[in-house]
């Protein structure tokens, strides 16, 4: 089967519109889904199981299904590969929005259409959908957990190569807040800088000086840096695996200070603890897990007798 490797230009104007209002950039994801493809058919080569079983001109329909309970992301992108591969032969139907919470049994998307060309974009659909709706159902569940709370869940940089735009996005989706996307839109002194510059508040007076419109965070590991921050007008100080005892210290004498400063903790923290960290004061807690550790979410492509 050739496939239709639908040009970026020839995209339906409303999927591009989504895709952008959703804060991705399309010219990356497209690339991503063709290196994808092309991963699973090298040098323009044949789905040779699809080719064997399936007449070129035999039609059908199948359902993303859904197996579990959570959130989903990334079905705006199952339908970029499907158009991608298949171009105007594939008709996608009640694709559920992205963000949407959903139940075993629940019909995430419908495509009809050549069912070799289905079944070969099948794969690398669920890749994308699979992963990303784990993330936002992981994220919904620290969501919450910090419910009733003033703190909110971040993400952080550690994520797939290449994945970084859509794991985030994910993140949104299940309700979660992006932290800085690389390392020249934020600057966050953590233990080496601060070592390497001689101090907490000599880290936030370097990075200061050299990027004075670009937002500054610094961590610190015990109460006397943050105290030194605090005098120093830091306005986000990052609390890097303090105890909640500790922590709730540290909300105490921020509030005492009258520094408009945002404290984040960070650093072993488990979804179990997730309440009683968010109950000390913090205004943000940070997850890594979110991204370079999730469960994958159980969708499946079901095809129509």
């Amino acid at each position: 089967m050739s496939l239709s490797r639908t040009p970026l230009n020839q995209l339906p104007a409303a999927l591009v519109a989504e895709i952008a209002q959703a804060g991705l950039e399309l010219e990356p994801l497209y690339a991503a889904i063709a290196r994808a493809i092309d991963e699973d058919l090298p040098g323009e080569s044949d789905d040779v199981t699809s080719a064997a079983t399936i007449p070129a001109d035999q039609m059908g329909t199948a359902d993303f299904t859904v197996r579990e309970p959570g959130v989903l992301a990334g079905m705006v992108v199952a339908e970029l590969v499907f158009r991608y591969c298949m171009g105007d032969t594939v008709t996608v139907t009640n694709r559920i929005s992205d963000g949407t919470p959903v139940k075993p049994g629940d019909v995430a998307m419908t495509v009809s259409g050549p069912i070799r060309g289905m079944l070969t974009a099948e794969r690398t659909a669920l890749n994308f959908s699979c992963h990303l709706s784990g993330v936002a159902t992981a994220t919904s569940h620290w969501v919450a957990a910090l419910d009733g709370t003033s703190a909110r869940v971040l993400d952080t940089r550690k994520t797939l190569p290449g994945m970084r735009a859509l794991q985030k996005y994910a993140v949104r989706c299940g309700g979660g807040v992006n932290h800085r996307f690389s390392l020249s839109d934020m600057a966050m002194a953590k233990d080496n800088h601060v070592l390497a510059a001689g101090g907490v508040v000599p880290a936030l007076e370097a990075i200061r000086a050299a990027f004075p419109d670009v937002p500054v965070e610094v961590e610190v590991t015990d109460l006397d840096q943050l105290r030194e921050l605090l005098a120093a007008g830091c306005s986000r100080v990052l609390l890097d695996n303090m105890s909640d005892e500790l922590m709730a210290e540290a909300v105490r004498i921020r509030n005492e200070s009258g520094v408009d400063c945002s404290l984040e903790a960070s650093g072993g923290l488990t979804l179990e603890r997730a309440r009683s960290v968010a109950q000390t004061g913090v205004d943000f807690i940070s997850v890594g897990a979110l991204t370079h550790s999730v469960k994958v979410f159980d969708l499946g492509l079901d095809l129509r007798p």
